[in-house]
């Protein structure tokens, strides 16, 4: 059986942890590659990302620049809470860079995998689109 509770991606980048940082943890950055975002990696911010008809809400936990980042996950009329962390690592003369979205075992049964598999495949989308923006 699939474990559909936790994705987890990681990716090399040839720039350093500050550079990477600074593009997930900066709200123009983040509207840049990503999602519309008003974003403050500061504990405790309130965020708001925007995706035509989806809204993300969620609450920075954990600020260690440059080496995690996390927030909370509720897209709007859903209402479940998930964990997004992003972990940097510095390595082999770049960084290397791990997503975790955690909390989806609190989806029923019915919508767990695909709302799993929607997710795991944007991450992935996500982090060759970060690729793209740090050149």
């Amino acid at each position: 059986m699939t474990d559909t509770s936790t994705i987890r991606k990681t990716m090399h980048y040839a720039h350093s942890p500050e550079k990477v940082w600074d593009s997930i943890s900066d709200g123009k950055a983040i509207s840049d590659w990503f999602i519309k975002a008003d974003f403050k990696a500061e504990m405790g911010y309130q965020y708001t990302f925007t995706h035509e008809d989806t809204i993300i809400n969620g609450e920075v936990k954990e600020v260690n620049r440059p080496k995690k980042l996390a927030y909370t996950w509720i897209i709007k009329g859903v209402g479940i809470e998930t964990l997004v962390e992003w972990i940097l690592e510095e390595k082999d003369g770049g960084t290397e860079l791990t997503i975790v979205h955690s909390g989806f075992d609190k989806y029923s049964d019915e919508k767990r995998e695909s709302v799993f598999s929607a997710h795991s495949g944007g991450w992935e989308h996500q982090l060759s689109s970060l690729a793209k923006f740090l050149g």
